[in-house]
């Protein structure tokens, strides 16, 4: 999974960054300044796979993964800088979804670009950015459909055609793209496109350390930014989260508790991340490795496989499968054989978040 952070200049995104990727805001700094964007892979905290290696302490641990891109700042105006798209777009054109920073906090020694405090303007601003930007790319492929389709028959490219005319309209509208329930046909033939406002968005208002047992009636102020499709809205201090991120363990949760905090920033940012891409984990354990792996909802067993190993997908026979609860208390496949609650499923079962999961397979 790749989540792109975005945000005005001067909204806390790096910060936000620096308190994910556990990198001080210096080192966050000195690494955007080589290069257009920052980018960290971050191991994804679970108390479940920490749990299993404690059954199979020789073997191997491995953590699923998300990689976070740190992208240059936005401003009004941005789609119409030369190299723009190029650029910006370059860098967000693989995520899978876009976390965007709003400022909420006041400091007058770093002033905001457009003069005053007021995340719903600023979203506005961004949000605009990107249906120009779609609009753009839309214009130039329908014409050159357009023309194509004059001159030859061909019903492929028609559909095409009138599927993005139908983006078009939407865009036109001032509605995103991510309003609209598209077909699975239709989402495989935009997803070259790599729509700005078709991706999943997570709203994050940056608040100060000041408002922080303010944040529920925050959310609540604010909960009309995050109405309608694939769309969320969350508050925290990045700076604070940044500060947090460099302690020691110890120190990191004894500061939590006074300042109030009960999750920390990665974790928070993790769930909803899962939880606004419809994924979800399931497990392989023993020798010589435990291992988390993430896939969509309502994936079947057999293409679950497939993310262990394409040859496993490809020679599935049957899934050996217990939840996870049950092997933590009875602590070994065998108990949980002996106990019944090891299951033998096939190919079309829907696999579930923290299923245990052991392929039979032959190629």
């Amino acid at each position: 999974m790749r989540i792109g952070i975005i945000g005005l200049e001067q909204s806390g995104k790096t910060s936000l960054f620096s308190a994910l990727t556990s990198t001080s805001g210096d080192e966050a700094q000195a690494a955007k300044g080589k290069r257009d964007a920052h980018l960290s892979i971050v191991k994804v905290p679970d108390s479940r796979l920490d749990r299993l290696h404690e059954l199979y302490p020789t073997a191997k641990k491995t953590q699923a993964t998300i990689e976070y891109v740190d992208v240059g700042g936005l401003a009004k105006g941005s789609t119409q800088r030369k190299g723009f798209q190029e650029q910006f777009l370059g860098n967000v054109r693989s995520v899978d979804a876009l976390l965007c920073v709003l400022r909420l906090f006041e400091n007058d020694l770093v002033p905001h670009a457009e003069g005053s405090i007021d995340p719903v303007r600023d979203w506005v601003i961004i949000e605009d950015e990107f249906l120009f930007s779609d609009l753009a790319i839309l214009d130039n492929r329908i014409q050159r459909l357009e023309k194509e389709v004059k001159k030859i028959k061909d019903d492929a490219k028609k559909q095409e055609l009138e599927l993005l005319k139908r983006c078009f309209s939407t865009l036109e509208s001032e509605q995103p793209l991510r309003e609209i329930e598209f077909t699975d046909e239709d989402e495989k033939a935009l997803r070259g496109f790599q729509f700005l406002t078709a991706k999943p968005i997570l709203l994050v208002l940056n608040i100060g350390e000041d408002a922080l047992a303010k944040q529920e009636e925050i959310l609540a102020q604010y909960k009309e930014m995050a109405s309608g499709r694939n769309k969320v809205l969350v508050c925290l201090s990045a700076n604070l989260e940044m500060e947090i991120a460099q302690l020691q363990d110890e120190d990191r949760e004894t500061f939590q508790r006074e300042m109030g905090i009960t999750e920390p920033a990665l974790n928070k940012m993790i769930r909803y991340s899962y939880d606004l891409l419809g994924l979800i984990p399931f497990f392989t354990a023993g020798e010589p490795e435990v291992r988390a792996w993430t896939i969509r909802k309502n994936t079947r067993a057999q293409n679950a496989a497939g993310e262990v190993h394409s040859d496993i997908e490809r020679g599935f026979i049957r899934a050996e499968v217990v939840e996870f609860e049950k092997l933590s208390e009875l602590g070994s496949f065998a108990k949980c054989k002996d106990a019944g609650v090891l299951r033998l499923e096939g190919k079309d079962y829907i696999v579930k978040d923290g299923d245990v999961i052991t392929y039979r397979f032959n190629v």
